[in-house]
């Protein structure tokens, strides 16, 4: 029988326990356990719920443990970007996780360029600027006072926790640690110099590993509490979320010169960009305040963080506390019922990170900048294309950055899902579409642990693979000179 390898992938919303058995013309993927993902409200803080996540992994892997046995290879772990846990000389937390979308970093970014100029952070970390980023956290325990940074002994990202607690070893890997804004991207160090300015303890971290590094076997103890065998190991991915994801692009080649590709990693954020070999560190990409993160083999992704479906999802939420139980495909059918282009939203604007409610915050935004409040089939359709706009703005940027004009936008992850904005997209971008894998996170994660097994020779057939995936569909643009207009007034309104 076919050897079954475990992804676990933990997104900003939702965690899973996924089983792929690779098979001769085809990965196929078997949830075995999903669970819930949600913030923790703690005081004035909020948190991530780590140790209840971990049990639902432990939970997850024991289900595996069950339906497959000795198949199990190994598994691999992937999570969203900047969060992290800190632990003592004794190896206790130092507290709960934060959650990046926590209050405690508001202006701290704009006190760290007291310290060292924005031109330099970005020069020795080649990452875009968001309060939300890893450093601005540490620093602002420095602004508050904390005593947590002196009592430290390690930093380890989510996904390096829970490598610990997999393994019992310590690391820090290179994709998710380019998230923190103070890795060298020349290097793929740490910057001290960022640390130093900031009064960060640089003994705290590690010198980061790269994808498809083996880490050894599972914990004996944990494969007594799960059943799980002693022959399986632990592979590293790419253990930030959107370098697994970017794995698995259907696209020919890999970390190009002149890739004629960018890709969307559509979920909660969508992350716009392209894959290169080397950074991007010119002062037109300071400027534009786009980011290098780290990729697959040392591969760089040139992209931007945009809110992506975030306000799609909480909009959602806030009218089902108004008693108004949208699924996913009656909101994307009300929308396209809508009239087009009649209300803009900027995405970006502050007042949407972490709303206490998001049609308030929404309508709220819409008095504010002298717009009529659509009803609720309008908002919806006026999320979506606010958010199809911010993509064309972002593929300019990214363009001029790179010289030349994309010919095609991939689009993977769960916002594939949504035909709707995938059709919107091509139209306001004036580029063709490949949409899918939808579980691309997934994917990348199981093909960064099979190259390493030897299954797959590279990136690039992995992603001969994908190309064949039955989920891939194409999308043409329609009309698409009636959003040059849209992209004008929607950058007036947000002026304002």
């Amino acid at each position: 029988m076919s050897d079954i390898v475990l992804a676990v992938d933990l997104g900003a919303s939702s965690g899973r326990v996924i089983a792929a058995e690779i098979l001769s013309d085809r990965i196929q993927l078997v949830d075995v356990h999903r669970f819930e993902n949600s913030p923790v409200h703690v005081g004035k803080r909020l948190h991530w719920d780590l140790l209840g996540l971990w049990q639902q992994i432990e939970r997850g892997i024991s289900l595996a443990a069950q339906q497959f046995g000795t198949r199990i290879r190994s598994v691999g772990v992937d999570t969203w970007g900047v969060d992290y846990v800190l632990l003592d000389k004794q190896d206790d937390l130092l507290g709960p996780g934060f959650c990046y979308r926590d209050a405690r970093t508001n202006g701290t970014m704009l006190k760290a360029f007291e310290k060292l100029s924005k031109t330099d952070i970005f020069r020795n970390s080649g990452i875009q600027f968001m309060e939300i980023n890893t450093l601005y956290q540490l620093w602002s325990m420095r602004l508050e006072g904390s005593p947590v940074l002196d009592i430290a002994e390690q930093f380890l990202m989510v996904p390096d926790f829970l490598n610990w607690q997999l393994t019992g070893e310590k690391t820090n890997e290179y994709t998710n640690a380019s998230t923190t804004q103070f890795l060298d991207p020349t290097t793929k160090k740490w910057s001290t110099k960022i640390l130093d300015a900031l009064h960060i303890p640089s003994k705290l971290f590690l010198d980061p590993i790269q994808p498809g590094t083996k880490l050894g076997s599972v914990k004996a103890k944990l494969r007594q509490r799960t059943g799980l065998h002693d022959g399986c190991e632990v592979i590293v991915p790419a253990t930030h979320d959107t370098g697994s994801a970017v794995i698995a692009v259907p696209a020919s080649g890999f970390a190009e010169a002149k890739p004629n590709w960018c890709y969307i990693s559509s979920g909660t954020w969508s992350l716009m960009g392209v894959e290169l070999a080397a950074p991007v560190l010119s002062d037109r990409c300071l400027e534009l305040n786009f980011t290098n993160e780290g990729g697959a083999d040392g591969s760089v992704r040139l992209l931007k963080n945009i809110a992506g479906l975030w306000p799609f999802q909480q909009l959602r939420a806030s009218w089902k506390r108004r008693g108004k139980e949208y699924s996913w495909d009656e909101l994307t059918r009300i929308a396209s019922q809508a009239k087009p282009l009649q209300s803009f939203i900027d995405l970006e604007h502050a007042m949407f990170i972490a709303p206490d409610d998001m049609l308030t915050a929404v309508e709220e935004y819409l008095r504010k900048t002298h717009q009529s409040i659509p009803d609720d089939a309008g908002l919806a359709r006026a999320t979506l294309e606010s958010l199809a706009l911010r993509y064309r703005e972002c593929l300019h940027g990214l363009e001029s950055l790179i010289g030349y004009s994309i010919e095609t936008i991939h689009i993977v992850g769960g916002g594939v899902q949504n035909k709707l904005l995938c059709q919107m997209t091509s139209d306001a971008c004036n580029r063709r579409v490949v949409a899918g894998p939808v579980e691309a996170t997934a994917l990348g994660n199981v093909a960064a642990q099979c190259v390493a097994m030897g299954r797959f020779s590279s990136i690039v057939e992995v992603r001969s693979w994908m190309r064949s995936m039955p989920d891939i569909q194409n999308y043409e643009p329609k009309n698409s000179d009636v959003w040059i207009e849209a992209a004008s007034r929607l950058k007036e309104i947000a002026t304002r």
